[in-house]
């Protein structure tokens, strides 16, 4: 049947309009905020004193929003503990949370200020994502009252949760999520009973949100990147970097490439307490990101992404975590194998004693294989290949198994493990790949300075990482991540990075 003319340039219309609306890219901006810290976390405080070192903070984001927003952002996410800091007590937090309501009472804080309980906070982010005409995703503290039916309520009647929020451009509260994992010095936080995946659209994309240690589980990342199919995960973090595989920038960006998603990071920033790392990252590397222990100020970041990077022509195809190694001729069994500790991991390591050469590490069920050749072996400077494959069990619980080849602080092995920060060697090529029992790998390059290296190596889908030329920068470490969720201890509130 065909359409009476008028009929049929009215739906032109709208598929146009609908088209217009949808966009192929966005500009995105992440926050690395240093934190105006309370004097002392364990002293209770009113309700305006909490208030007036809140808007400190928020004065200071404001300024970030509005830079961002000149540049032509669509969104910005600043850092978890941005507004009040961190380590209180569940008493000398209270103070600064909010009542936060479910984003379905369609509520714009800013036009509507008295419609719930007392929300300057709220108020103030409305307002500010309102007058910039931004996106804006900030982390805050809500309470909600409880009682004694309730056999989780706590005794002082109401639960605590760290919490995300995000406003539209019109200063609506469209996303409110509380953190699921836990950190094992959040005393002052509840969890809540069941993950939340929390999710929102927008005209440049689907986004999913968490927080901090979250990254380390299933839920709710996993199952926004896997099951939900979100674009874009927006990731308020007060990260402190431990290295040699866990440092801010190094771990937020293999997650991004290893889930194939857009991955917004935004980090507090203290130098004393090793927190920096922030980044806007997308499934084929790092589009912008930052590093700085020198630094003493904030970083704003601004980027432009795809929308939809699965539609993608360049998307990077599905890996086989486990079909070149375990195609691999095996090698003899390294008589020279030795133990170290990797963020109380015991690894087991076989030292890079040539310039160049095939090795291999096994432990378990995970057996690591490595072609190398180094530019110029440098004499005072030690490499090793590690494995490890098994249950991390300080501050949290977590089944790895991991792959690595990474530089020793010194040519003593008993400090393999051990963090560094600064090499000389560079590599002329590396390929690195491993027995993985999981499909959930991460692949992470480090170069000296703890900086990364975008565009410098790939992922093969026979679940090799391999260097596309010689390494620019001496190498820290090159590493395959895996996480074996379905090894995991059940969800406690004892979680952790």
């Amino acid at each position: 049947m065909e359409l009476p003319k008028t009929c049929a340039s009215a739906v032109l219309l709208v598929l146009s309009a609908l088209g217009a609306c949808a966009m192929d890219t966005y500009v995105a901006a992440v926050y690395e905020h240093n934190v105006v810290l309370s004097e002392d976390t364990e002293v209770p405080v009113s309700s305006e004193e909490a208030l007036m070192l809140m808007e400190k903070n928020i004065a200071i984001l404001e300024a970030a929003v509005k830079e961002a927003a000149r540049q032509g952002a669509n969104i910005i996410v600043t850092p978890e503990d941005g507004i009040y800091g961190w380590v209180f007590t569940r008493e000398t937090i209270y103070p600064y949370l909010e009542d936060i309501p479910d984003p379905q009472v369609d509520w714009i804080p800013c036009v509507h200020p008295g419609r719930f309980a007392p929300s300057p906070v709220l108020e103030r982010l409305s307002c500010l994502a309102r007058s910039n005409s931004i996106y804006v995703v900030a982390n805050m503290g809500d309470k909600k009252p409880c009682n004694s039916s309730d056999p989780r309520c706590p005794s002082d009647g109401h639960y605590q949760y760290n919490t995300n929020v995000v406003f539209d451009s019109e200063g609506k509260l469209v996303a409110r999520y509380h953190k699921y994992n836990l950190f094992v010095t959040e005393k002052q936080f509840n969890y809540p009973k069941d993950p939340g995946f929390v999710t929102f659209n927008t005209s440049f994309g689907y986004f999913g949100i968490f927080t901090c240690a979250d990254i380390l589980y299933h839920d709710p990342a996993v199952v926004l990147a896997s099951r939900f199919q979100v674009d874009t995960i927006l990731f308020p973090t007060a990260w402190v970097n431990t290295l040699p595989l866990l440092s801010a920038v190094q771990f937020h960006s293999a997650w991004a490439m290893g889930m194939g998603v857009n991955f917004l990071s935004a980090n507090t920033h203290n130098s004393t307490l090793d927190m920096t790392g922030s980044g806007i990252y997308a499934p084929d590397g790092p589009k912008a990101y930052y590093y700085s222990t020198e630094m003493d100020n904030g970083h704003l970041l601004v980027t432009e992404l795809s929308s939809r990077p699965r539609l993608s022509p360049d998307y990077p195809a599905a890996v086989n975590w486990t079909l070149y190694a375990s195609q691999t001729k095996q090698l003899p069994s390294n008589k020279h194998a030795f133990s170290g500790v990797i963020y109380h991991d015991l690894f087991s390591f076989t030292e890079l004693t040539e310039s160049e050469g095939n090795c291999a590490i096994c432990q378990p069920d995970l057996c690591c294989h490595l072609s190398y050749k180094m530019v110029e072996k440098q004499q005072d400077e030690v490499y090793v290949l590690g494995a490890f494959d098994g249950l991390h069990v300080v501050e949290g619980e977590y089944y790895l198994q991991i792959c690595t080849l990474l530089k020793c602080p010194s040519t003593n092995l008993s400090t393999c493990g051990q963090p560094v920060e600064m090499a000389q060697t560079k590599f002329e090529m590396f390929s690195l790949s491993g027995t993985f029992g999981t499909s959930y790998v991460f692949p992470e390059v480090l170069y000296s300075g703890v900086q990364l290296a975008p565009g410098e190596f790939e992922v093969l889908t026979d679940g090799r990482l391999r260097s596309r030329a010689p390494t620019s920068k001496p190498v820290l470490s090159v590493t395959l991540f895996g996480r074996w969720y379905e090894k995991d201890p059940p969800h406690t509130h004892q979680a952790s990075p």
